[in-house]
C-alpha cells in the first residue's frame, strides 16, 4: 500500500518558489518488456534485462535496498494545455513506466485576455485529474509529486483552483517556479545529449511559457550556466496575437508577428549567450515539447505518432525550419488533415513553430535533438533518488545505533 492515498496528499499545495537543484542520480528511461510470440502463437514475457533491479545482486546499493524500492512512483505535470501522468518503478539504474495518462485540457484557454482560469477549463481539467487520482490509487504508488506550471502561476484564481482540486481529487498540486520547471526539464531529458561535446541549449515549449536553458554537458547532472523563461507558449502566444487565419497573406503576417513577439522576449537571453553561440559546429540543441515531437514526426513522414521513432531523434535544423514555414502558410483545415497534427494540434502548432524558429535564430545549431521526455521524467528521478538516499541514511543510522 502507498503511505498515503492519494500518495502526495500530505504535501502542502501552493507555490514552491526558488527551489535549487541538488545532486541527483541519473535514472534512465526504460519501457516495460513487451510480450513475445512463439511459433505456436502463445504469448511469453521477454527475459528481464540485465539492468533490471531483480538481477542487480552485483550492485550493493540495489542488493541491500528494501523490497519497497520496487513500488511505484508517480509524476503529474499539469500544464497550460495538457495534463500528463507517468507512473514507474525503479529498475536498476533505470525506471520502467507501468502506466501513463495524457489529455489535452486547455486549462489556460482565454487566460491571456481574462487573467483567470475559466469555469469550463477548470471542469475539463478536474475531469482529467480525477482519472489521474484513480490511477495513483490503483497502482499502489509509494511517492508522487504533482506540479502545475504557467497557467496556475499567472491566473488570478490559480490558487483557488489548486485548493478545489485538492478537495475534489485529493491531489496536492505544487505551483512550481519557472526556475524549477527549467531544472526538471533538464533533469528529465539531458541524457539524450550524452557523448556530445560543447555547450548545449535545452528548451521546453509549453502551453503558457517557454524555458531556455544553457548547459555544460557532462557528469550525472549537467551544470546550468544560464536560463530564461518567457510567458509565451503555444496557447498564450496564439491567444495574444490572435486566431484569425483568413487568407494566406493574413496567416503569414500573423506568423511574422508571432516571431517578433517571441524574439523580443528572447532578446536578453540571446545577448548573454551570443558569444557562446558563435562556436558554430560545437553547439548542441535539444527540444522537449509537443511542437518538436510533432515536427519530427512530419520530418519522418510517420502515418501516426510513434514515440520509439521520435524520442532521441536528431533532425537537421533546416528541415525543421522548412516544415515550420510551410505550416505557417497553411489554413487551419489543411494543417488538421496532416498526420500527427490533426484537429487537436492544428490551431496551436503555428505558434510552436514561431517559437522554435526564434530559438534557432539565437542558437543556430546545425542539428536539433528531439526528446519525448521532460518534466515528468525529471520528477521521477528526483523522487527515486531522494527515496533511495533516505533509505541509505536510515540504514546507516540504524547500523551506527546498534553498533
Amino acid at each position: 500500500m502507498a503511505d498515503v492515498i492519494p500518495p502526495d496528499s500530505h504535501k502542502r499545495a501552493g507555490v514552491q518558489g526558488g527551489e535549487k537543484s541538488g545532486k541527483v542520480a541519473d535514472f534512465r528511461y526504460k519501457r516495460p518488456a513487451q510480450p513475445d510470440r512463439s511459433k505456436s502463437g502463445k504469448r511469453h514475457k521477454r527475459a528481464a534485462p540485465a539492468s533490471d533491479a531483480r538481477t542487480q545482486n552485483r550492485d550493493s546499493r540495489h542488493r541491500n535496498a528494501p523490497r519497497r524500492r520496487k513500488q511505484a512512483y508517480a509524476a503529474l505535470d499539469l500544464g497550460t494545455n495538457n495534463c500528463r501522468l507517468l507512473i514507474a518503478r525503479p529498475s536498476g539504474g533505470n525506471f520502467t513506466v507501468i502506466d501513463a495518462f495524457s489529455r489535452v485540457v486547455r486549462l489556460g484557454e482565454g487566460l491571456a485576455k481574462s487573467g483567470r482560469l475559466s469555469d469550463a477549463a477548470m471542469e475539463r481539467t478536474l475531469g482529467a485529474l480525477k482519472i489521474c487520482a484513480d490511477k495513483l490509487r490503483k497502482r499502489n504508488v509509494r511517492l508522487a509529486r504533482s506540479v502545475a506550471t504557467e497557467a496556475c502561476r499567472r491566473a488570478a484564481n490559480g490558487m483557488e483552483f489548486v485548493h478545489r482540486d485538492r478537495q475534489e481529487t485529493g491531489i496536492a498540486l505544487d505551483i512550481i517556479s519557472a526556475q524549477e520547471e527549467a531544472r526538471l526539464a533538464v533533469l528529465g531529458c539531458h541524457i539524450l545529449l550524452e557523448g556530445s561535446a560543447g555547450p548545449a541549449v535545452i528548451f521546453d515549449i509549453g502551453g503558457g511559457s517557454t524555458e531556455l536553458i544553457l548547459i555544460e554537458p557532462g557528469g550525472a547532472v549537467p551544470k546550468i550556466l544560464d536560463w530564461q523563461s518567457v510567458p509565451w507558449g503555444v496557447v498564450s502566444l496564439t491567444d495574444t496575437v490572435g486566431r484569425t487565419e483568413d487568407g494566406r497573406d493574413t496567416r503569414l503576417q500573423r506568423y511574422r508577428e508571432m516571431r517578433r513577439v517571441v524574439a523580443d522576449s528572447f532578446a536578453p537571453f540571446a545577448e548573454r549567450i551570443a558569444g557562446t553561440a558563435e562556436n558554430g559546429d560545437d553547439i548542441n540543441l535539444l527540444g522537449t515539447s509537443g511542437t518538436v515531437t510533432t515536427l519530427a514526426s512530419l520530418h519522418l513522414q510517420l502515418p501516426h505518432y510513434d514515440r520509439r521513432a521520435v524520442d532521441g531523434l536528431i533532425v537537421p535544423s533546416a528541415s525543421m525550419r522548412d516544415i515550420s514555414t510551410r505550416l505557417s502558410a497553411m489554413s487551419l483545415e489543411e494543417r488538421g488533415t496532416l498526420p500527427c497534427i490533426g484537429p487537436d494540434r492544428a490551431e496551436l502548432i503555428v505558434a510552436g513553430c514561431a517559437i522554435l524558429e526564434s530559438i534557432l535564430d539565437i542558437w543556430p545549431a546545425a542539428r536539433l535533438g528531439v526528446a519525448d521526455r521532460g518534466i515528468r521524467e525529471g520528477i521521477l528521478r528526483s523522487l527515486m533518488t531522494a527515496d533511495l538516499q533516505g533509505e541509505e541514511s536510515r540504514r546507516a543510522l540504524k547500523k551506527a545505533h546498534h553498533g
